[in-house]
Parts: structure tokens; C-alpha cells; sequence
């Protein structure tokens, strides 16, 4: 037997241990009728730390991040228990007892009926119970505590070949606890069932503290379990349907003789109303060694949901079925409306392809593709589960919600169902796009209910209520996957009918006699209709300074994005994705893109989060978000926490003084333009380099102590522009008068506009050299924008004093265009306006000249794009502008494509830049480096400079742990002779000060490779 180590257990990271120190510091009296006396929760605070060794938080940020999961429900705790053992459970469960206070068990909190939020103590299992205990390969068996990430056994097993059966969409963060809570499935349960199948022995703590073994033979059955049982025999025999995906009610009918009376799988799918999980020994099954993935196109979704069953008797691993409304581009899928994603499995590929090839001649089909390369598969596969997200909203925008996430029916009648489905969805005025698992009968489906007024909350009622007599109509369950929380236990008995709910509530006070554990859950519930998460949102929309033209301009409904899959809360990426790096530097949930947007939206209620846009716990939690935008692509909603933190940023300082850092760091471009207006670069890199002066100035600037201050250039960019531009014209005037000249340079010639942003301009100009070297070199003239605003259009060359005219002769302020980016950042957003709206005046000319913009630097590229159009979305010149922005990959692919770069031959790595990734896509950029034989992939995640970030006093910690988590290790596995690219001006500043690497810009390297004389112009030779 294998003895594993501790999988994940962070209590010692920043923020975990000091939950239980600071206490009640944010904690308010709430005006929620429902609030507890204030001596009530001081008392029971107090017990509670007295009495269990993890933590114990009744703050306002613990108790607003566990007021959601990620259903339409929502409830406020009285505070949150991080136990440590199964000793702690059984003290906290004994403190809330005497107390007379619900306790809520709470693993990943993505529960989509509502089960994991409660008013009471939340216990939870991630922080420290998240061990993998032992592995048996032999037995094929494992043992893990509730707080263990799915996806950390799957990768525990793997070396043995051996995996865990049931697998849902959110295995990178979904615990094993909440997978046996709700008896969880996942795409695979064609194969290996459910999570109640999978599981052999359980260990769990009754409401009253009494430890159980549960098993087969009615091991660890309380008290009057059995004789109940034994005297409804005939009801439990006959009163659940025979499907495989019945998760709805407690599965009493596991406890018949002829199922060996197995008390273990009867508590899977109990959602923590039972008993509390503390340790569980579960299966595992052999992995296939090969697997192929076939997509199968049919005409609609109708279609697919038919043909499904008739694909069982193959033998597949997944039969898994999605329309087109949920894929944003269906290039990479077969052509058709609605596909199936049949997955099998083989000893060798060979056999793999040739299961899947037996299922495409089998099915009747307009198009089909057959996958066995495992980065393709995994391509595909992140359509599919990334529809859980993309189903929040319709095509439109218009926003969708679970409620009827998860019903299922025998397969053999999906079809059928679908087709009453829709039109039930028609009767009521209602949209949505079902999917999900098409060979279990199981649909997945978000609906664009209006939770916001009366009558939609009305609507929502009587739709829930007349599809749950249509699923039962075609023998189906209520719930297929995620159980019934509070979203449908209302309509139990419209399934079961009342005698056999009856039952239920009898078996759930046998278990739990005072009605401690997670009250209103599947007997005796709440409304369908009650405790939904918008009611306390604001009605009308906050006054905000971003346009959100995704959102209709309302920040409540960007807030309202976030639906709690927590994709956000993953330990890592795969590819190049970023999203979040301060929760896999933390660990905490505060850190999180869901946290976060957990903590705006209890700012807009107002009832745990009283103090609004001046909240401490919003402004600590948004504190150590790197402003990386991977969420805004990542995430399958499209949070974007970066705007949203800028939008905080700007009315928490709003007529207060902002820490030293903004006015440090966020006004850079304007202390960097007077050293080069005052040609004073050297004497500040000379005082830089002196200790006690260089500390003073980090001290008075905000910027951690440990920190390097960059070099400023002797000469900017610009200069060195102008003394170029001067020379070729002193060339071009002696040729053209010994009569060798008879076009200007660049004549006849495309343009484009070259933006000297502040990094390129003051810190790095040679990234701008390298960038003329190589477009001029493409066949491009590159022009500057130009430095006064101008009447008539401009030659673009960045030195123009005035047009031609009396004005030559009137005084004029040189300016700059700038992007905003470090106004952005730091929420200075009125500076930001002011600065965007001076360089569109700059700009103008040449945008009404239709020229491209190249942007080197790709966080000053993303904020032009996304940045100034939704800041400034009052001023059309934005959106023009916006438009007018391509990297320096898409400029050498769109306006010369013709040129060939030169063959480098050398393996690469480094890390694409995360607004890169988030904003402006690296399509080009991968092939440009093909072109130039420049082998290998960059990783993914985050640098961790992240602009000012990184700089900024108490963050280099979570700043360095964020580059050790990708960009670092790749940079060490590299062999000499590899080139380490960073475009941004952060990650080359990173990798020199932790790695003591030159990371280079792909226009330096493309320069060098042009070798000596080429694309030099006159003057230059």
C-alpha cells in the first residue's frame, strides 16, 4: 500500500492562519430579519475557537464568501469552521448543538441546487481534510478525507494506470466530500456509474457526534434504521425508477436485502443532511491505455439525443451531447447542429480507433471525426466542459440560470423528452440549450428565467412545477447529477408521491433527531422560490465609470457573471492558460475570481458588507489580484476582475489619499517623460544604484524593499527615432542632389504607426529599434504617432513640431500618446480618461488615415483594445482606435504577407503574456514563430510582475510564487542554446531579477536573425 503525503493542505500559506486572529475585525450587525442577537454570535464564536484547533471565522469576508454556491440561492452564515480533523468536526458539531445552530458541510462550492449555503456554521473541508490518506493499487482502492480535489486522486492514481470513475465538468476543483454529498457522475458514468458506485466504506459523524463506519450489511446504520426499512420493503421495491441516473431523494432502496443492505451507498446523494463525511475508502478503475474520441454531427440536438442509446451496446467510455448554440465557434467540430462526443478506450490506439470507428459506421450521421491524438481530444473536451459556463448566457447576452440543471430520464426516451421539453420551454416564453450526458439520459440546461422581478419569479415557479411533472411523465428524476438542495425538494412528491417522502423525513430524524444538519435540504425544504441571490441586488443600476457593453452598462449584472463554477479555483492550468494565479499562489478563496466577485456582489447587497465602494474586506480580497485579465477569457463567463477592480480602486480612493504606490507607479509615464525632458537617466540610475538612496525611494514610493529598480535608458526611443529620421532625411537630400534619389524613403510603400509606449520608450527602447529593423526589413514604413495635435493630417513622424502655417510660429507643449494602462491599473480612472482622451486627439489624423497601430508592449495593447473603448464609451474615436491596434505578429501577418521571416532554428520557451493570452490571442504569434523555425511552446499562467503589481510593497511574495508556478521551471528545463521570449516588459524585468535570464522580445530575435545590413536605411550603413 502506498502511504501518500498531504495533497494540497495550504494552512500555512498567507492568509490561512490568520482567519482565526483577526477575528470579528469587519464584522457588522446585519439587517437581515434573519440576524442572530449579537451575544448569540460572540458566544458561539467564542465556543467554537475554545473548542476546535482549525480555524474559526465569523468576519464579514469569511461569512460573505460562503454566502452562495453556484445556484440561484443564496444565505448568509453566522461564520465558517476549517477543522482539522474528524476530532474538530465532532467538537464544532457539539459547540453548534448546544447552541441550537445548523451546520452546512461545504467542499468545493459548486453545488448548482443550492446545498452548500446555509445560516448556520459552514464547515469546511478544503483547507485542512484534504489529504489523499493511502492508495492500494493492488486492492484498486483509495483513501481520502472530504476536503481532497478530484482531480488530485486522479492524479495520485494515474502511475498505477488506475483512475477514479465519475468525473464532472469541475474535477479541478469539485471535492470528493461534495462528490459523495451530491452522488456526483460526470461524462464517464456510462462506464463507471455514479459516485454511490464507487464507493466502498465511509466514515462519518452524526449530528449528535456519534462516529460511524458505514458499509455493506447494515454496517454503521443508526439506530431504528433497519426495522424502518424492513417494514416498508414493498414501498422502497417499487417506488423509485429504474434509471441510471436517479439522484433525487435519499436512496433508501440501496438498504434492500437483495443490495446487500449497503448503509454506504444509501448516505451518497444525502447532500451533508445525514451525517458529516470525515474519511472515505473508495474504488478506482483501470484506465484504458489508449482512448479516441468520435464526434458525431446530426441535424439538431433532437437528433443526437435519439441516436444516443442505440450507441450503448458499443461499449463506450462517454456519450456525452451538446448543441451548436453552446459552441462560440464551431470550426474544429464536424459539420452539423448538435454533436455527440462518444469517447473509447483500448489497449493501444489502434484498438481505441477502431472502437470509435465501429461507432461512426454504426451511427447514422451527416459528419463524424475521430480523434486519437490526446492534445486534439483534450481540445475537444474543452468545448464540452466549458458549456457549463457558456450556457449562462444565450446567444443574445441575455443571462441563464440552473434551476432545472440536471434532469434525467431513461435514455431510450430523451428524445421524446427533449422534444416536450422545448416545447414546454415555447408555452412559457423561455429559452435554453440543453447538453450533457446524452447516454445517461441526463440534461444539462440553463434557462433565462428573470429572477430579478415578481412576475419572472413567478413564471419560474409554474415552469419548475409543470417540468417536473414532465420528466416524471417520462419516468425520469427530478435531479440526474447534482442533487435537489433547495432547487427542486419542494417537488419530491410530484416524483415520489407524499407516503414515500414521508419516508425520507423519517430516515433523516433517525439520523439526525435535533435537525442540525443542513436544514431545508431534501425534506422539509424551503420554496423553490425563496432565498434566490438577487433579490438584494440593487434594482437600479450603480453609477459606474466602465461602459460594461457586455453587461447593458450595469455593473450589477457584471458582478451577477460569476455563477460559481469556480474554474477560477483551480491548482492549475493546462496550455496557455492563466486564471487565477493569486488563488494558486494563496489557496484562499478570497483570492479567487469567485471570491472576489463573491465579495462585490455582498458589497451591492449591503447586508455582511455594509461600508460599500469604502469596504475594507472588497479592498483586501481585490489587494492580490494581478489586474492579469485571465479571467476574462478563462473564465467560462467572461468575469473580468481586472475592470472590476479598477472600477473598485476608483471610488474607494474617490476624494482620499491613495496609498504611495499609485502615485509611484500609476503615474509613471509622467516621472519617466521628465527624466528624459530633463536627459537626467543616468544621474537616476547612478542615485538607484545607491543602497540607502534606493531603499528611501522604494520606502516613499511603496515599492517592495526586495525589488530592483528597472534601468531608465539613456536614450528613449523616440530620441533615437528623431536623430534616425533626421539623418534620413540629410541622406535622402545629398542622394537626391547627386541625382541617386528620386522617392523619398518608405515611398510607394505600406504604413503602419509604431507605439512607443512608456516601457518601449523610456526602459526598453531596444525591443523598438529591433521592431523598425524587422518591419522596415518586411517592406513596411514605419511612422510615429505624432506629438501635437494637428489640423491637417500628419506625416506621422513622431518629430512634426506644427502644420505648415502661422501656428509654426505660436508656442506649442509636446505630448504623448499613452495608453492609460498604469491610470487603469491603480483605478485612477478620471486621470486615465483624461489621458486616453488627449491621445485620441493626437491620434486622430491618423486614424481617419485608416493606418494599423503596432503595439509591442501586450498589456498596452490590451488596454487600447478593451480598456479605452469600454472607459471612454461616449467617444467613437475609442472604438476606432481600439480597432486600429494589432501586435507586432498580426502587423507582419496582415500588411506583409509576403515576407518571410528568418529561419532562427533554435528551441524557445518562456511564457505567453497573460493579457496576450486573455485579450489578444497569440494565433499569429504561433506561426510567425513557426515561420521562423523557432520550436516549442510557452507555458501559461502569469509572470507575477503584472505591472505595478509585483513592485508593490507586501506583494513579492505572491509575486514570486507566481512565476515559480509556471514561467520559472520552464525557464530552468530549458537547455542552453534556448531562447527565453517575453514580450512584456514585466515578464523580462521578472525573469532578469528572480531568474538572472534576458528574456527577449520576438522583434529583437527576428531582428538579430535579419543579420548585419539588413533593413537598414540610409544613414544607418
Amino acid at each position: 500500500m502506498t502511504q501518500l503525503g498531504d495533497h494540497g493542505d495550504r494552512g500555512d500559506r498567507r492568509g490561512r492562519g490568520d482567519r482565526g486572529d483577526r477575528g470579528d475585525r469587519a464584522e457588522r450587525s446585519e439587517p437581515d430579519r434573519a440576524a442572530p442577537p449579537p451575544s448569540l454570535h460572540a458566544a458561539l464564536s467564542a465556543a467554537l475557537r475554545e473548542a476546535v484547533r482549525g480555524e474559526v471565522a465569523f468576519d464579514a469576508t469569511a461569512r460573505a464568501l460562503t454566502t452562495m454556491d453556484a445556484s440561484n440561492y443564496r444565505r448568509v452564515p453566522l461564520g465558517v469552521v476549517a477543522p482539522r480533523d474528524a476530532d474538530d468536526v465532532s467538537a464544532a458539531l457539539s459547540v453548534c448543538r448546544a447552541y441550537g445552530v445548523p451546520v452546512v458541510p461545504r467542499g468545493g462550492g459548486t453545488s448548482i441546487a443550492g446545498q452548500a449555503t446555509g445560516t448556520g456554521v459552514v464547515l469546511d473541508f478544503t483547507r485542512h481534510m484534504n489529504r489523499i490518506v493511502s492508495l492500494d493499487p493492488t486492492a484498486r482502492t483509495a483513501v481520502v478525507q472530504p476536503g481532497v480535489v478530484l482531480d488530485r486522486l486522479q492524479e495520485a492514481a494515474a502511475p498505477h494506470g488506475l483512475r477514479f470513475g465519475p468525473d464532472p465538468s469541475t474535477h479541478g476543483r469539485c471535492t470528493l466530500g461534495g462528490m459523495i454529498g451530491n452522488n456526483s457522475c460526470g461524462s464517464h458514468s456510462v462506464a463507471w456509474g455514479t459516485t454511490a458506485d464507487s464507493v466502498r466504506e465511509l466514515k462519518v459523524i452524526t449530528g449528535r457526534g456519534q462516529p460511524l463506519t458505514l458499509g455493506r450489511d447494515w454496517a454503521g446504520a443508526p439506530e431504528g434504521l433497519r426495522p424502518l426499512v424492513e417494514g416498508e420493503l414493498a414501498r422502497l421495491r417499487t417506488g423509485f425508477p429504474a434509471l441510471p441516473r436517479r439522484i433525487s431523494g435519499y436512496a433508501l432502496d440501496a438498504l434492500l436485502p437483495e443490495k446487500g443492505a449497503d448503509v454506504a451507498r444509501s448516505f451518497c446523494g444525502s447532500e451533508g443532511t445525514l451525517g458529516v463525511l470525515t474519511e472515505a475508502v473508495v474504488r478506482l478503475v483501470e484506465a484504458p491505455r489508449a482512448r479516441a474520441l468520435a464526434v458525431l454531427a446530426y441535424a439538431d440536438e433532437g437528433a443526437a439525443a435519439d441516436a444516443a442509446a442505440g450507441l450503448l451496446p458499443y461499449g463506450p467510455l462517454t456519450v456525452e451531447g451538446m448543441a451548436a448554440d453552446l459552441v462560440p465557434s464551431p470550426a474544429d467540430l464536424p459539420r452539423g447542429g448538435a454533436w455527440l462526443f462518444v469517447e473509447t478506450g483500448g489497449a493501444s490506439e489502434a484498438e481505441a480507433r477502431a472502437g470509435a470507428e465501429a461507432i461512426v459506421r454504426a451511427a447514422d450521421v451527416r459528419d463524424a471525426l475521430v480523434v486519437t491524438d490526446p492534445a486534439g481530444q483534450h481540445a475537444l473536451w474543452r468545448i464540452r466542459e466549458d458549456a457549463s459556463g457558456t450556457a449562462t448566457r444565450m446567444p443574445d447576452g441575455t443571462e441563464a440560470w440552473p434551476g432545472w440543471e440536471d434532469c434525467a430520464v431513461p435514455p431510450a426516451r430523451l428524445g421524446a423528452y427533449l422534444r416536450d421539453f422545448r416545447g414546454l420551454l415555447s408555452a412559457h416564453g423561455l429559452r435554453g440549450t440543453p447538453y450533457g450526458h446524452f447516454g445517461d439520459g441526463c440534461i444539462h440546461v440553463r434557462i433565462d428565467f428573470d429572477l430579478l422581478t415578481e412576475a419572472g419569479i413567478g413564471r419560474f415557479r409554474h415552469f419548475s412545477q409543470e417540468l417536473a411533472d414532465l420528466v416524471v411523465s417520462h419516468g425520469g428524476s427530478l435531479s440526474g447529477e447534482h442533487g435537489d438542495g433547495q432547487a427542486r425538494a419542494e417537488l419530491l412528491p410530484r416524483m415520489y408521491g407524499p407516503e414515500l417522502v414521508a419516508l425520507f423525513e423519517r430516515a433523516k430524524d433517525l439520523w439526525d433527531p435535533d435537525g442540525l444538519l443542513n436544514p431545508g435540504m431534501l425534506v422539509r425544504p424551503a420554496r423553490l422560490d425563496e432565498n434566490l441571490r438577487f433579490a438584494v441586488l440593487p434594482r437600479k443600476p450603480v453609477d459606474v465609470e466602465f461602459g460594461y457593453p457586455a453587461d447593458g452598462g450595469d455593473f450589477s449584472a457584471a458582478v451577477r457573471r460569476c455563477v460559481g463554477v469556480a474554474k477560477c479555483r483551480t491548482t492549475s492550468v493546462s496550455g496557455a492558460g492563466v486564471m487565477c494565479p493569486s488563488f494558486r499562489a494563496t489557496g484562499e478563496e478570497e483570492h479567487s475570481t469567485r471570491g472576489r466577485a463573491r465579495l462585490l456582489h455582498e458589497m451591492l447587497a449591503g447586508e455582511v458588507i455594509t461600508d460599500g465602494w469604502r469596504s475594507a474586506e472588497v479592498r483586501d480580497a481585490l489587494d492580490l489580484c494581478l489586474s492579469c485579465k485571465g479571467c476574462r477569457t478563462d473564465c467560462p463567463v467572461g468575469v473580468d476582475m481586472a475592470t472590476y477592480k479598477a472600477e473598485f480602486l476608483h471610488h474607494h480612493y474617490e476624494g482620499r489619499r491613495r496609498p504611495p504606490s499609485h502615485y509611484a507607479m500609476g503615474w509613471l509615464p509622467v516621472w519617466l517623460s521628465a527624466v528624459s525632458r530633463m536627459r537626467a537617466g543616468a544621474v537616476v540610475n547612478a542615485l538607484a544604484s545607491v543602497r540607502p538612496l534606493a531603499a528611501m525611494a522604494k520606502r516613499l514610493g511603496g515599492i517592495a524593499p526586495e525589488r530592483g529598480i528597472p534601468r531608465v535608458a539613456r536614450e528613449t526611443f523616440s530620441r533615437w527615432w528623431s536623430r534616425r529620421f533626421r539623418d534620413r532625411a540629410r541622406a535622402f537630400v545629398r542622394e537626391a542632389k547627386r541625382g541617386e534619389r528620386t522617392r523619398g524613403p518608405g515611398a510607394g510603400r505600406e504604413s503602419v504607426v509604431l507605439w512607443p509606449d512608456t516601457f518601449t520608450e523610456h526602459l526598453s527602447p531596444a525591443v523598438g529599434r529591433a521592431a523598425v529593423r524587422v518591419l522596415e526589413a518586411a517592406g513596411l514604413t514605419v511612422l510615429l504617432p505624432p506629438t501635437l495635435r494637428m489640423k491637417s493630417p500628419s506625416v506621422g513622424d513622431g518629430v512634426s513640431k506644427a502644420p505648415a502655417g502661422f501656428n509654426v510660429f505660436m508656442p506649442h507643449r509636446r505630448r504623448r500618446v499613452c495608453c492609460g494602462l498604469t491610470y487603469v491599473s491603480t483605478g485612477q480612472l478620471d486621470r486615465a480618461r483624461t489621458v486616453l482622451r488627449r491621445t485620441l486627439d493626437l491620434m486622430e489624423p491618423l486614424l481617419d488615415a485608416g493606418l494599423p497601430v503596432v503595439v509591442l508592449e501586450p498589456s498596452c495593447a490590451a488596454a487600447l483594445r478593451t480598456d479605452l473603448p469600454e472607459l471612454l464609451h461616449d467617444d467613437p474615436r475609442a472604438a476606432r482606435l481600439a480597432a486600429a491596434v494589432v501586435t507586432f505578429a498580426e502587423a507582419l501577418e496582415r500588411h506583409a504577407p509576403a515576407w518571410t521571416p528568418p529561419r532562427l532554428d533554435r528551441p524557445v520557451t518562456g511564457q505567453t503574456h497573460c493579457h496576450q493570452h486573455a485579450v489578444l490571442g497569440d494565433a499569429a504569434d504561433r506561426r510567425l514563430r513557426e515561420a521562423a523555425a523557432l520550436t516549442g511552446e510557452l507555458t501559461g499562467g502569469c509572470c507575477g510582475l503584472a505591472g505595478n503589481f509585483g513592485f508593490e510593497k507586501g506583494h513579492y511574495d505572491i509575486s514570486t510564487a507566481c512565476a515559480e508556478d509556471q514561467l520559472l521551471p520552464a525557464v530552468r528545463a530549458s537547455t542552453t542554446d534556448t531562447i527565453v521570449l517575453a514580450d512584456g516588459f514585466s515578464c523580462r524585468t521578472q525573469l532578469e531579477q528572480l531568474g538572472g535570464v534576458r528574456g527577449r522580445h520576438v522583434a529583437e530575435v527576428l531582428a538579430e536573425g535579419l543579420g548585419e545590413g539588413a533593413g537598414e536605411g540610409p544613414g544607418e550603413r
